[in-house]
């Protein structure tokens, strides 16, 4: 079975950065849309940004202007560059896959802006 393995949370302080990843195996990057959604405590799950299979992106309000989805098709692998940080971007974020054969979620990373 084709798997999303996310990585690249932690702690970071308010104004940094962090680069989350997201492995896919087999040909998902090829026939399938990669997004990101993160969810904090006691909120909905919500679209940060997504990538399609022809290198199309779109964000979500909360990450425009500082995060930047993109994808290295070579490492089968997308990423979540992440500037400005800020306390209100802490959160669980998973990676999800949408395609042909329906829909996968990774098991998320946390990513946690304080001080």
């Amino acid at each position: 079975q084709e798997q999303l393995v996310e990585s690249g949370g932690g702690l970071v302080q308010p104004g940094g950065s962090l680069r989350l990843s997201c492995a896919a195996s087999g040909r998902i990057l090829s026939t399938n849309t990669i997004s990101w959604y993160r969810q904090a405590p006691g909120k909905q799950r919500e679209l940060v940004a997504l990538i399609t299979n022809r290198g199309s992106t779109d964000y979500g309000a909360s990450a425009k202007g500082r995060f930047t989805i993109s994808r290295d098709n070579a490492k089968s692998t997308v990423y979540l560059q992440m500037n400005s940080l800020k306390p209100e971007d802490t959160a669980v974020y998973y990676c999800r896959a949408a395609g042909p054969v329906g829909v996968q979620w990774g098991q998320g990373t946390q990513v946690t802006v304080s001080s």
